[in-house]
């Protein structure tokens, strides 16, 4: 199912996040409670559900994962402003987000944080 969101289609990540919860791993209902009661699902919010439901993941899965991760705008600005709020590093920032520091590095000079 997909809905719209700023004129582009994009998947129902509450739904599809929800239906697997609820068929797969209903022992982690309670920690996605959190997650689903919120209006709008980000991508950080996709994210968190990933780490959620699926803590285990080896190397190559990992690094796979991360090569095709996308980040709108939106989410970019909630990343670089979680920066300045705990006064992180570029470093400490890419560490806490699973990004390259030349990822953060590139988004500051982008949108001029």
């Amino acid at each position: 199912m997909n809905i719209k969101h700023d004129g582009k289609t994009v998947p129902d990540y509450k739904k599809i996040y929800g239906d697997l919860i609820n068929e797969k791993y209903p022992e982690k209902k309670e920690e996605y409670k959190s997650i689903s009661s919120k209006q709008n699902f980000s991508i950080l919010d996709v994210i968190a559900c990933n780490e959620i439901l699926f803590t285990k993941e080896d190397k190559n899965t990992f690094n796979f994962n991360q090569k095709h991760r996308t980040y709108d705008r939106q989410t970019i600005l909630k990343i670089l402003d979680y920066q300045k709020k705990h006064r992180c590093n570029n470093s400490q920032l890419a560490r806490h987000f699973k990004l390259s520091r030349n990822t953060v590095a590139k988004w500051k000079r982008n949108f001029q944080v």
